[in-house]
């Protein structure tokens, strides 16, 4: 584990670096932290890419600001424009799953010149006002605050839920107060204006899951508006059970990825230009 520090607020962000080859950055989603993607197999399948993970700020191991203007988008992206310098990555592919989707969206919107290209899992591009709930359980915020992580798992599970043992070990190792802060803070983010997500001209792969209401809309919304997206539907699958299981997940993102950049264009790039981070 590597770490640097946003200079903005000092906020301590740990990361990772492993492989060789085009960058991958992978940004997790709430309550989660970078592990997922080691313990859902995610980081095996990228054999041939640099792989950057990192915990966003309130998660994993690094800084837990409780204060809910740390947990403001300008700072997220920051912070991972921070991580790409600290590992000496110009540009990569961004690859997010639900708030790291909303992540990846803000980038690709705020530092075109540093996303190769966006795949976004079980994402949104829309405020999360009054919608966080329906992907956790109503309530969740207060059980955060009287009863911890533990309370906010059970209650997931009550909602019928099913927790992985790498979600669950994820869950329970995030600092509550932190976490209610970072919830606070997303209850009240802006989403992009769907003009703008119309002027994301890179190359993009949505996924979203039929049972994932309603970020399957959502993402096939946001597919019809970016000229070079596609979107892909995963049967069956709620918002919890996005990331796995993996292989049809995968089966879709490392041809993407490997396809990615100039060489690729053809094939992912729709409209007659696509630019191409450093040219």
């Amino acid at each position: 584990m590597s770490t640097t520090i946003n200079p903005t607020d000092g906020t301590t962000l740990a990361f990772d670096v492993s492989g060789e080859g085009p960058a991958v950055v992978l940004l997790h989603g709430s309550a989660l932290s970078r592990a997922i993607w080691r313990g859902l197999g995610y980081v095996r399948a990228l054999e041939g890419f640099t792989v950057v993970r990192l915990d966003l700020r309130g998660h994993g191991r690094s800084g837990k600001p409780h204060d809910p203007a740390a947990y403001a988008m300008p700072l997220v992206v920051e912070d991972v424009l921070t991580v790409l310098d600290a590992a000496g990555v110009g540009a990569a592919h961004v690859v997010g799953y639900s708030f790291g989707s909303r992540v990846g969206f803000a980038l690709a919107a705020g530092a075109p010149d540093r996303v190769v290209s966006l795949a976004t899992l079980g994402g949104t591009y829309r405020s999360q006002r009054g919608e966080v709930e329906k992907v956790f359980f109503p309530g969740y915020l207060d059980a955060i605050r009287s009863g911890g992580m533990a309370a906010f798992a059970e209650g997931f599970e009550a909602a019928g839920n099913v927790l992985d043992p790498s979600t669950r070990a994820a869950f329970l190792a995030n600092d509550a107060e932190a976490l209610a802060a970072y919830f606070e803070a997303t209850e009240a983010g802006e989403g992009l204006p769907e003009s703008v997500l119309a002027q994301l001209t890179l190359p993009a792969l949505l996924f979203a899951g039929t049972l994932d209401v309603p970020r399957l809309e959502q993402s096939r919304r946001a597919a019809e508006l970016m000229p070079n997206a596609r979107f892909v539907e995963l049967p069956g699958r709620a918002h919890a059970s996005t990331l796995a299981p993996s292989g049809p997940v995968l089966n879709e993102l490392v041809p993407f990825l490997r396809a990615g950049g100039r060489g690729a264009l053809g094939r992912w790039c729709l409209a007659e230009a696509c630019p191409v981070p450093g040219d």
